[in-house]
């Protein structure tokens, strides 16, 4: 009898053991692929979390671009975000402690009134607002002319740059002949219609790049957010790096996205998180468009500079002023007042005390989230 109870408890469970393996063996596939595709306003999003290194970016066509199109979980809020609440990491007796270190780190140029570089200033000529408090005490401070570049090329290859498609590769490839040096800077180019396409992952070989530049084909719509979101998180943020870096994004584009899947704002916002400065050059000649406002506010959020040729000749010019903007930066460090780490957004102002100058860099930052 007491076999037989046994059995008939094994053969009333068997049924509901079947059926949630069944169900925890469904595919991931089958949740929704994006927070955008689901119709109801959306938050801003995370990083991703780290992975591994690749030089596979979103294929060029599909209706899904890499940087949302996956159902892989958020960042992890111990993510750590270049030049924000970094880590110290101390060996004592063969123990590791980490303790974060609250400090921020901030890349700006200043110029004057005839919009030449000012190059020869220091600590005591800025001040810093930081969520609206005044910065006690500036840590560091330096001029930066020479640090090693990680650039980002993403040249808008839809069919509404076609006519101009030709002279803005060959400006492009001059830029990364002229910018990039052997064993010491990288780039990688990234090509973008109805989804980002990466030709070339990051390299200090000029040939190889120019290659992946002339590689590209004009044809389809614009997914420009996805494509600066992409660059961002998956190849700038999650770039080696064993010392100080400049990170820069080169966007070649007339802004009229059509494409994406990620907001405006969500691309800048990951801009942020990789503290990377987004220069823009609008192929919107000789009229302007309306894709030029887009433009601005991308590089103004991210302590770039939006170029708006008025003739083709004008955006090799760009280039070069770019080049230039790269080789003449300040970077000064900071610990906020009533700094937590709640991952709200914190706005940034620095001036400087002579009259008649100007100090361009990013608005804000991210802080970190426990």
């Amino acid at each position: 009898m007491h076999w037989s109870w046994r059995s008939s408890f094994l053969l009333f469970a068997a049924p509901v053991i079947v059926g949630a393996a069944v169900l925890a063996a469904q595919n991931v596939n089958d949740l929704p692929a994006a927070p955008s595709e689901v119709n109801r306003p959306k938050p801003a999003p995370n990083p991703a979390p780290p992975q591994p290194a690749t030089n596979q970016a979103p294929p060029a066509t599909g209706s899904q671009p890499a940087p949302v199109a996956t159902a892989e979980p958020r960042a992890s809020t111990g993510d750590k975000q270049p030049g924000v609440g970094n880590e110290d990491v101390v060996e004592q007796g063969g123990t590791t402690i980490r303790t974060i270190v609250n400090e921020v780190s901030v890349v700006f140029t200043v110029m004057d009134r005839h919009n030449h570089y000012v190059k020869t200033l220091t600590r005591g000529d800025f001040k810093v607002l930081d969520d609206q408090r005044p910065v006690e005490e500036i840590r560091s401070f330096r001029r930066e002319t020479d640090l090693p570049l990680q650039v980002g090329l993403l040249i808008d290859a839809s069919n509404s740059i076609r006519d101009r498609f030709k002279f803005e590769q060959e400006s492009a490839i001059e830029f990364l002949n002229e910018i990039i040096r052997p064993r010491y800077d990288k780039a990688f180019v990234v090509g973008f219609d109805v989804a980002p396409e990466l030709t070339q992952d990051f390299t200090d070989n000029t040939e190889s790049l120019a290659k992946a530049v002339r590689s590209l084909r004009p044809g389809g719509g614009t997914a420009m957010y996805d494509a600066l979101y992409y660059a961002s998180r998956d190849k700038l943020m999650k770039a080696p790096q064993t010392g100080s870096v400049r990170r820069a994004i080169i966007l070649v584009s007339d802004g009229d996205d059509n494409q994406s899947h990620v907001t405006r704002e969500e691309a800048i916002e990951m801009a942020l998180r990789a503290n990377v400065i987004v220069y823009t050059i609008s192929t919107n000649f000789p009229g302007g468009g309306a894709g030029d406002k887009v433009l601005e506010r991308i590089a103004d959020a991210t302590g770039g500079r939006a170029f708006q040729p008025f003739q083709l000749q004008q955006v090799a010019d760009a280039f070069a002023q770019i080049q230039d903007d790269l080789r003449s930066q300040y970077e000064l460090s900071y610990r906020p007042q009533n700094f937590a780490h709640d991952g709200r957004y914190r706005a940034i102002e620095i001036s400087a005390s002579r009259k008649g100058l100007k100090v361009r860099s990013r608005n804000g930052y991210y802080a970190p989230a426990e």
